[in-house]
């Protein structure tokens, strides 16, 4: 907790991000290890890595979930994120940096930037996130710190500021100098680093490290207008100065500190808690939060004090065999106790905190209460979703909430009994409360549950959680593409008239709308009528017919994205007219309307990132253009070249294996979602034919 002892000004929130492999767990078991939270060190291919405690992650070797924890080093409380770097689960991401003030970008010394890392590093954008760069890994053979340097400046920022320089490379990687001391560190590596010594500057190393400077003192002059006087003077700069221009540069958001180290060999990593420490900010250090006051709409704002009203958001829900439901939230203002009652400004339902927990990845503490800047979890809270406020009954707030990205693959799953039936509808409905980019939805035509995710990877730990927590045993279907469906042509003014008068009480109703493509823009519905032509209680009932149909589309049956709706007139009969009226005839209308818009075929297009040896170059391409690919380029990154693509995912399943047995396995590649285009007209044929059976 926050308490005497760790004010607000000796807190920080971080998180550890970076592309899968670059050793982000790693470096947090370091940091445990370094800052005594833990006794020993968990290494990743061990599966003992403490932040890694799914048994999903400990036998692949990767993070799936974000764990949190804390530790404390040199008297300030560190509240740490770690975050997974595959592209799969990139929610985990999302909703981290979404509470956290700061976070360190943790790169490979020989890869550099990665095409995950780009994606992390936008997220971090998004959230106005300050972070810290460690280029790790810099023992391997191959490790390249200026080339690192280099793919950071052209892909992520050029408003870097290089305050460490590697001492050797590869094998002969030893320590930094600290460009801001003049200093160096260097690890013996006899005691697991917790030691180091520090010397002078090697000799060899001291022109570089004069010019170095020279350009960080530059680069900080743009955030200091004292230290630009004594820079265009040459007068002497102390320490002191250059830490306090690196931190209100980096807390601004405008200048990204560069450190390096090698976390496996246990070397950097207590400079990096120190630069945590220096550079980053505190929860008092950035803006107060704001949002909108639920009734009025108005904009409201919440600061980082103990004495402000309560504002806190849930970022995460989990599921525990022990527990039961836990709410993980950061608190932004205010105090929040156990047993006291917290406003859920979605839902608009007050409910009651039974028990905080302190978490260290899967081990929890009870606490009495926490404050703001905090990180805890919650235990109680029945109706609380992934994005909710939880706030102060007398003084509510409605913060941001999070963007998801929607799932580009499906799975069908069947139980293989009555019993197995039940608690697979409680298993998917708790895994969807967790993940908000797993869906879950009942094939109309077959009647069949499809489960929805990110990729196969995402679906296969998630079929393996629920067969293994919740024993449920089930029929595992093959992946599929999920397509969407849009329209391409708008449709003005279209009438649609639903009519059963058979005698008794009928149904009437006439819909008249304009449908047209809205790219990016989601679904959009407005109503401009005018004079009553249909009364304002049947105009949600038209919205959620064709919410409805929406969800089935006219040309194969997949959800239509991206139309936006006018509702322009429309007639009602006294007796027959009825908000189910209006809700088959919205339905009706947009099916029919849907038909005339020139309905297309979407498919879920990727980035795809290939590393090969320059054999294989070509013979690569080419797969790629077969697979309807379009290269985007290519480029030298060490001994091999880096082919940039984006590729229909329909073409892609099973492309691991055939890469492997093309470069004889020499070859790697990454991929991530990109966007929906609509596929060629032949592709669309094939496709439909196939879902009706044609």
């Amino acid at each position: 907790m926050a308490d005497e002892r760790y004010p607000l000004s000796k807190t920080r929130n971080i998180g550890i991000m970076a592309h899968i492999d670059a050793g982000k767990t790693t470096t947090t078991e370091r940091i445990l290890y370094y800052t005594g939270r833990n006794y020993k060190i968990g290494e990743v291919h061990d599966g003992a890595a403490t932040m890694d405690w799914m048994a999903q992650e400990q036998e692949r070797g990767i993070t799936i979930t974000s764990a949190a924890t804390h530790c404390i080093w040199r008297d300030h409380r560190i509240n740490i994120i770690d975050t997974p770097g595959h592209v799969d689960f990139t929610v985990e991401v999302e909703r981290s940096l979404r509470v956290l003030d700061g976070a360190v970008a943790v790169f490979d010394g020989v890869a550099g930037v990665e095409p995950q890392t780009e994606t992390v590093w936008r997220q971090a954008d998004r959230y106005g996130v300050p972070r810290l760069c460690f280029v790790n890994k810099m023992d391997r053979t191959g490790a390249d710190f200026d080339f690192v340097l280099d793919s950071i400046r052209e892909r992520l920022t050029e408003r870097v500021a290089v305050i460490q320089l590697p001492i050797g490379a590869e094998s002969d990687y030893r320590g930094i100098v600290d460009l801001v001391r003049m200093r160096a560190r260097i690890w013996s590596g006899e005691d697991l680093g917790v030691t180091w010594t520090e010397t002078d500057v090697p000799d060899e190393m001291a022109e570089e490290a004069e010019l170095y400077r020279h350009d960080l003192l530059e680069t900080l002059s743009d955030y200091d207008e004292s230290l630009l006087e004594k820079f265009l003077e040459d007068s002497e700069i102390s320490p002191e100065e250059i830490s306090a221009a690196i931190r209100a540069g980096t807390i601004s958001g405008g200048l990204v500190p560069v450190l390096n180290g090698s976390a496996f060999k246990n070397k950097g990593v207590q400079a990096l808690l120190d630069a945590v420490i220096d550079y980053l900010p505190s929860p008092s250090d950035v803006p107060a939060v704001t949002g909108t006051e639920p009734r009025s709409g108005a904009e409201a704002t919440r600061s980082a004090g103990d004495d402000e009203p309560l504002a806190a958001l849930a970022f995460k829900i989990a599921t525990d065999p022990h527990v039961g439901k836990l709410t993980y939230f950061r608190v932004y203002s205010g105090t929040l106790a156990k047993g006291s009652q917290v406003l859920n400004t979605r839902s608009g339902r007050t409910e009651r905190i039974g028990r905080i927990l302190e978490m260290h990845a899967n081990d929890r503490v009870d606490l009495e209460s926490v404050a703001a800047g905090d990180i805890a979890a919650a235990i109680g809270l029945k109706d609380c979703r992934t994005g909710d406020t939880l706030c102060d009954p007398g003084s509510p707030i409605a913060l941001e909430d999070l963007n998801f990205p929607d799932p580009v693959i499906d799975v069908a799953v069947e139980p293989k009994s009555k019993a197995d039936q039940d608690k697979m509808s409680k298993a998917l409905t708790a895994l969807s409360e967790e993940d908000p980019t797993f869906r879950v939805r009942t094939d109309a035509e077959t009647a069949q549950t499809i489960i929805a995710g990110m990729g196969e990877l995402h679906l296969e730990v998630l079929v393996d959680r629920m067969l293994r927590e919740f024993n449920v045993q089930a029929n595992v279907g093959k992946p599929q593409v999920a397509y969407r469906e849009t329209l391409a042509a708008p449709v003005v003014d279209y009438t649609f008239v639903h009519k059963k008068q058979t005698g008794g009480s009928g149904q009437f109703a006439v819909v008249t709308g304009t449908i047209e493509p809205n790219p990016g823009g989601q679904y959009a519905f407005e109503s401009t009528i005018r004079a009553g032509a249909i009364p304002r209680e049947f105009i949600k009932p038209v919205d959620d017919g064709i919410r409805e149909a929406m969800s089935n589309g006219i040309l194969a049956g997949f959800p239509t994205v991206d139309v936006k709706v006018t509702l322009t007139d429309g007639r009602t009969h006294d007796v027959d007219s009825s908000e189910m009226a209006f809700k088959i005839a919205g339905g009706g209308w947009f099916r029919e309307v849907a038909a005339k818009a020139k309905p297309v075929l979407l498919e879920p297009v990727m980035s795809v990132e290939i590393v090969t040896p320059d054999d294989y170059l070509g013979d690569v391409v080419g797969d790629l253009n077969a697979r309807r690919g379009q290269v985007r380029g290519t480029e030298r990154r060490g001994g091999n070249q880096v082919v940039s693509a984006q590729v229909p995912l329909a073409e892609m399943f099973g492309y691991s294996t055939d890469l492997r047995s093309r470069t004889q396995g020499r070859a790697t590649y990454t991929m991530q979602f990109d966007s929906y285009q609509p596929t060629p007209a032949s592709v669309q044929q094939e496709i439909v034919a196939r879902v009706r059976g044609e």
